[in-house]
């Protein structure tokens, strides 16, 4: 940190005018600029942001009598990275958004690879299942038209090698994770709009969280690129992130409630078909 950084300090007041920034309906990057426009320090200046709106929304979370937030998964990006290391792999960060957390990764799997987890997957899929949170079991749900199938956690020396990269580069304990579920897509198939987190409203959440507690992250890798169609879309915040074969978007949910703007789907396949793989992060060992 330079001598500028070091002498600009992050005062009340400047908390008070970034959180009426963001209540006056200001974008983080507009905020951004108007403070190294003021002469601001960049590094200085989003952390004030980062931590204030942290702060910020935690207050109207209680007052709102929200669920807690939890520690999640992230990665190692607050200086910007371009590639990061997991490992036996170089993973490029293509995009990142700080709230929500949504990071899109370039080349977390090998063209091998994929082929590989398609290959191995195949003669196992049937119908996609969800986990039906008034139960506490598994049902088919109208609004997931994919075909799938789990392998146990380390079930093969492939998905031992990709769990061991996911737990690098986000930091997450292997054994907090799901088994590994890869997906098939035909055309038209979709997965509509959804969270990812168990409602804690639904008398089946409690069985389901005895076994790790809640998800608190999912990664989605994409195993090919299909010809048209089939983005993961993000309503909330407008973005569709494009499959393309070895690249993966990893998103984040800090409670579980809508707050977290998590809400996300898979956009109709309009022609060839996707494949992706999906690992899903909880609170605790997964068993």
């Amino acid at each position: 940190m330079g001598k500028q950084a070091a002498a600009q300090a992050i005062t009340p007041e400047l908390r008070r005018w970034i959180v009426e920034q963001a209540q006056a309906g200001h974008s983080a990057p507009v905020v951004l600029q108007s403070m190294l426009d003021a002469g601001w320090d960049e590094a200085v200046a989003t952390e004030a942001m980062e931590s204030t709106l942290r702060e910020h929304l935690e207050g109207v979370a209680r007052e709102q009598g929200l669920p807690p937030a939890v520690p999640v998964p992230d990665l190692a990006i607050d200086d910007s990275p371009t590639v990061l290391d997991a490992g036996d792999r170089a993973v490029s960060v293509l995009m990142a958004l700080a709230m929500p957390r949504v990071v899109v990764l370039g080349n977390l799997l090998s063209p091998e690879e994929c082929d590989a987890l398609i290959e191995a997957a195949r003669p196992r899929m049937a119908r996609s299942l969800t986990v039906a949170t008034r139960t506490g079991g598994e049902e088919v749900n109208d609004d997931r038209t994919s075909d799938g199938m789990f392998f146990q956690r380390g079930e093969t020396e492939l998905v031992q090698r990709i769990e061991a990269r996911i737990a690098r580069l986000l930091g997450w304990p292997v054994e907090n994770g799901e088994g590994l579920q890869v997906l098939h897509y035909r055309p038209g198939a979709e997965y509509k709009p959804h969270y990812d987190y168990f409602d804690p409203a639904e008398p089946g959440t409690p069985t389901i969280l005895k076994r790790g507690g809640q998800r608190v992250g999912t990664l989605v890798m994409y195993l090919n690129t299909p010809e048209k169609g089939g983005g993961t879309t993000f309503p909330d915040i407008h973005l569709e992130v494009a499959p393309q074969r070895g690249h993966a978007v990893f998103f984040s949910y800090e409670r579980p409630h809508p707050s977290t703007r998590t809400l996300h789907g898979g956009a109709p396949v309009i022609a060839g078909e996707k494949w992706i793989a999906t690992k899903w992060l909880r609170e605790r060992e997964f068993r």
